[in-house]
């Protein structure tokens, strides 16, 4: 006989009522409460983040058995928290490109040309998310992987493959909550929320790499490495930024301050590898993308010379 799942806190249970959720998580002065959570996350004081931790438990199930320490000074250092070294593994395969967090795999698949969907019956246009009609050509009839980061998961993330960043695009937007009930409500929704466009290129081929950390409510606040400031909702710094940034697989390049989406795109040239579809979670370092030839083959790693 199976043994029966896990109970689930009720919250949570309630939760998943997709006309409540969305709800309770949007129907909400959204930036006020982000900046609200912002300020509130930063308080360092014992009994003030073990009862916030608690509380988050009975919303998310929260594992924190990875965690590289145990006791948190506050809530956002719970929320950024680090893992154990050996926590994950990369796969080292140099024609694969690893998922770089942890993740529910979200809407993926080819490009409709230069559309991608959020969710079924709800599109929308690269030139809305990306804003640059060079870069939107450049990723025309390739993949893409939405990645969805649960408040409970482990928020940072990681170079899918040796790369160097060349730029970053912020947009200062909204806060809507990026979880399915709200995809399925509400017209282009990364296109509205905050985001930074990555552009990266990989080691060796020069092959496109984008990727785009979409923040949300309790979110509005991106760290990327190798940028000093910190990207939120009250930055007022350019939008345009050029980088000179090199990153080895794997490697850290940044979190999110909560959970929030990833997507990612590469133009024609890769395929979805196995077990990557929407639903499917995914872990930081699994393979996610890989190298295709002409004929839709994947591509055999290089062989090694002595």
């Amino acid at each position: 006989m199976k043994n029966p799942p896990p109970r689930r806190p009720s919250a949570t249970r309630i939760l998943d009522q997709e006309d409540l959720n969305f709800l309770l998580t949007n129907r909400v002065p959204r930036a006020l409460l982000t900046r609200f959570m912002g300020w509130f996350s930063k308080i360092e004081h014992p009994l003030v983040a073990a009862l916030s931790i608690r509380i988050w438990r009975l919303f998310a199930d929260l594992d924190l058995s990875e965690a590289r320490e145990r006791e948190f000074r506050s809530m956002h250092a719970c929320f950024t928290r680090e893992l154990k070294p050996g926590a994950r593994t990369i796969d080292t395969d140099p024609t694969v490109l690893c998922s770089p967090c942890d993740a529910i795999v979200g809407a993926c698949g080819p490009l409709d040309g230069i559309t991608a969907l959020q969710a079924k019956g709800a599109p929308y246009p690269l030139t809305d998310l990306l804003g640059d009609a060079g870069h939107v050509e450049a990723c025309r009839a390739g993949h893409y992987v939405t990645l969805r980061l649960k408040s409970s998961m482990y928020h940072r993330f990681h170079a899918p493959a040796d790369l160097r960043v060349e730029h970053v695009t912020y947009f200062s937007g909204d806060t809507w909550n990026v979880n399915p009930a709200a995809l399925k409500r509400v017209e282009k929704l990364f296109c509205k929320n905050e985001r930074a466009v990555i552009k990266a290129r990989l080691e060796g081929s020069g092959v496109l790499l984008t990727l785009v950390p979409v923040a949300a409510i309790l979110v509005a606040s991106i760290r990327l490495h190798w940028l000093d400031t910190l990207l939120h909702a009250g930055y007022r710094g350019p939008q345009q930024i050029p980088a000179h940034a090199s990153f080895a697989k794997g490697q850290e390049m940044g979190w999110f301050e909560h959970g929030s989406t990833i997507i990612v795109f590469v133009p024609p040239g890769f395929a979805l590898c196995p077990g990557v579809e929407e639903g499917s979670p995914i872990r930081m370092g699994q393979a996610l993308l890989r190298r295709i030839d002409e004929t839709g083959s994947p591509l055999a790693p290089p062989r090694l010379t002595a």
